[in-house]
């Protein structure tokens, strides 16, 4: 009984220290204003091979710490309310999207962090389909389509007159997307109601690439020209970088290659009744706007202030008369013009977001 006594009193004490700390340290907190969220980052925020977080923690100048528990990797912010983190590393034992999930639920259980009127700016590299862009530039985006979620058939199985072995849950073939109150074949006669879309706030997309188109002009080099230059078919591949408007699709894993670039298409044209057009391609986007999109609506969050911007470190297949292994997976030409070119983007749009903080803390900016 005394053992239980004085474990209780020592906790009380405790509890009544640490919590004048607590709020202490969520007063000196400068306001959340914005939120930059990476996928992931090589290894240092600073003074290495920079990934898609370094240069926002570098010319942001993040140079305070946030100890945030749960958190996959640091938080780190500025005196005028820019706080960031990359989801993952390379180095992490897991290459795993779920680290995302983590990443913003730690922070939005974080009692000292309130997020309400917080604009959420994702980002990182992504494949381009070739009739959409071309290497180097900047995408911003109002719809992400998940395009785990699905039943697959190997090329081998698949019908012969199917284009892909890739469908709907709750059809029986591509190109279908299932009806309302849809059979889910099995699973006790569960119905299905579901969606692959997250619909991200278009007007605010809108806005946010017409300020980063006017303030920003994206660089080009011979090396970049000279890589476009294989894509000789398709005219919008061999435009110089620029800022771009398109839908992105989230996929866990990497694709590659015409036959799933067409599917890519289909998918995003399925998904948004023809609305949008499949312009990037990459992993964790889907995961971040589904755990943005359910904790918004527990009312954690504002989603009407989601943005997304991606840089285009390849395209989403080969060029003609190139062997598919040769180009599957490599971003070592376009990566850092990717980084760069997404930093520029965004960067622009924060700029304009803190210079009129008083206009857009309770004012969510609109495209006019």
């Amino acid at each position: 009984m005394i053992r239980h006594a004085l474990i209780t009193n020592v906790l009380l004490f405790s509890s009544l220290i640490c919590a004048p700390l607590l709020a202490k340290d969520s007063a000196e907190l400068p306001t959340v204003k914005i939120f930059v969220l990476s996928g992931f980052e090589v290894g240092d925020y600073t003074d290495d091979a920079p990934g898609e977080f370094q240069f926002w923690a570098e010319r942001l100048i993040l140079d305070k710490t946030l100890d945030v528990a749960g958190a996959p990797h640091k938080i780190v912010y500025n005196d005028n309310g820019v706080y960031g983190s990359p989801c993952s590393k390379p180095s992490d034992a897991n290459l795993t999207t779920v680290a995302c999930s983590e990443l913003i639920m730690s922070l939005l259980l974080d009692s000292r962090l309130d997020f309400t009127n917080t604009y959420w700016l994702v980002n990182g590299i992504a494949g381009i389909d070739p009739k959409s862009g071309s290497i180097g530039s900047a995408v911003w985006s109002a719809d992400i389509i998940d395009g785990d979620a699905l039943r697959e058939l190997g090329e081998l199985d698949r019908p012969n007159d199917w284009s892909y072995g890739l469908y709907a849950i709750g059809v029986n073939k591509p190109g279908l997307a299932p009806l309302k109150n849809a059979d889910a074949g099995g699973w006790g006669g569960a119905k299905l109601n579901y969606t692959m879309r997250y619909h991200l706030n278009k007007s605010l997309t809108e806005w946010a690439y017409q300020i980063s188109n006017q303030a920003v002009t994206l660089k080009d080099s011979k090396a970049l020209t000279d890589f476009r230059a294989q894509y000789s078919t398709f005219a919008a591949a061999m435009q110089p970088p620029r800022i771009l408007v398109g839908a992105s699709l989230g996929t866990a894993r990497y694709w590659h290659g015409q036959q799933l670039t067409q599917w890519a298409r289909d998918w995003i044209t399925l998904w948004t009744d023809g609305e949008a057009r499949f312009a990037t391609t990459a992993m964790e986007q889907a995961v971040i706007m589904g755990v943005l999109d359910r904790m918004s609506k527990r009312g954690f969050l504002d989603f009407n202030r989601v943005m997304m911007v991606r840089g285009v470190s390849n395209y989403s297949m080969p060029p003609l008369n190139t062997e598919i292994i040769e180009s599957a997976g490599d971003e070592s030409l376009g990566s850092v013009p990717a980084f760069e070119a997404q930093y520029q983007a965004g960067a622009a749009v924060i700029k304009e977001l803190l210079k009129n903080w008083q206009q857009y803390a309770e004012n969510t900016p609109k495209f006019n």
